[in-house]
């Protein structure tokens, strides 16, 4: 039922899961939970790059959890979550795509301005693919200025909030500004930012919470429609998507 585009259920040396029963553990509750789609997107962060070593373990360990998640119906995916940084304006963005669709998932910095990640954002929106922009209502740029995160939807760009913001894990602020994101129709999407057993990739309780608030518009945030229509018609097909989930 549900499309998650942002968990670190793949171990990968980074906060996530540290071991592969530990990733099968969370994989298959994340499809108890009504879970069908699950990316996994390894941090790719400043100190901690993709290099071919780290890409090849990664990519080794995905191939092998996929395979054992299947028979519970649940299709893992791999993809990357960038921390912007200057070397990615340097870098070949195509790398960290989101499986076989025409995104890159890059978070905004919880703290500090928001120019390097605007460049960056333009960077993979330059080499083709779609910016899709993680857990905004956790950036303190945007908590203060929640335009900042309209004007980066009008130009196409996916807004991702956690679904642990919305039930308020992360405390008021967080909370209180991804729903206005959610009732403003910015969002495209929710998902997990699943880590740890601790920090399960689970979206079943927000997907009740958005729905009792958002009513039947909750559903295409939780069933992956924006990322669907990159897997068919590319850039433009999205736009169209993104903008009908804004207007809805």
């Amino acid at each position: 039922m549900f499309w998650d585009v942002h968990s670190h259920v793949v171990p990968s040396g980074d906060d996530g899961a540290g071991t592969l029963e530990e990733g099968l553990e969370l994989c298959r509750s994340a499809a108890a939970h009504g879970t069908s789609v699950l990316f996994a997107t390894p941090h790719v962060w400043p100190h901690l790059g993709l290099s071919s070593e780290r890409e090849e373990r990664i990519r080794a360990a995905h191939a092998e959890l996929a395979a054992q998640v299947a028979a519970d119906g649940l299709d893992l995916r791999l993809g990357f979550e960038l921390t912007p940084a200057p070397s990615l304006l340097e870098d070949e963005l195509g790398r960290y795509r989101l499986g076989d669709l025409s995104a890159v998932l890059m978070e905004l910095p919880f703290a500090g301005p928001l120019a390097l990640a605007e460049r960056v954002a333009e960077e993979i929106e330059g080499a083709g693919l779609v910016p899709v922009l993680a857990h905004p209502e956790r950036a303190e740029a945007v908590i203060d200025e929640p335009g900042r995160a309209r004007a980066f939807a009008e130009r196409g760009w996916l807004l991702q909030v956690n679904a642990t913001s919305v039930l308020g894990y992360h405390g008021e602020s967080p909370e209180e500004t991804g729903w206005l994101l959610l009732e403003q129709g910015l969002v495209s999407l929710v998902a997990s930012d699943g880590h740890r057993p601790a920090r399960p990739p689970f979206l079943d309780d927000a997907y009740e919470a958005v729905r009792r608030r958002l009513g039947e518009g909750a559903d295409a945030l939780f069933n992956g429609s924006a990322l669907r229509t990159l897997e068919i018609t590319g850039r433009s097909g999205n736009a169209a998507a993104a903008g009908a989930v804004r207007r809805g």
